[in-house]
């Protein structure tokens, strides 16, 4: 005998449960890319379960993997932000600041 609650209960989206773990990978082992992959998931996810007319449930799932990967792909901004900083900009003013006169060495080449 089959239960008619059990047949008609929504089931969770795949694309959803897929950008909940990229959005945690993102933040653990795979940063960047996976954090990528969690924001594009939740979006499809959301639009996948709108479209479902209630087959599909999931909406939690794809939200906060979205959360997480625009989290993952923040800090991956901000990292390479500081490392821009310390391997560009830092020596730069390092040999800069150990000449007399300041920059102008450093861009001497460049002038036309």
């Amino acid at each position: 005998m089959s239960d008619p609650y059990y047949e008609s209960r929504p089931q969770n989206s795949t694309t959803a449960i897929i950008s909940l773990v990229a959005g945690i990978l993102g933040l653990t082992f795979l940063p960047g890319i996976a954090s990528i992959v969690a924001v594009i998931a939740g979006s499809m996810a959301e639009k996948e379960i709108r479209e479902s007319g209630g087959r599909l449930e999931g909406e939690n799932l794809a939200r906060i993997g979205k959360i997480l990967g625009w989290i993952g792909v923040a800090l991956m901004g901000l990292g390479l932000c500081c490392a821009l900083i310390f391997f560009v900009l830092v020596p730069l003013f390092a040999v800069a600041g150990s000449t007399t006169s300041g920059l102008l060495p450093l861009f001497a080449g460049l002038a036309v």
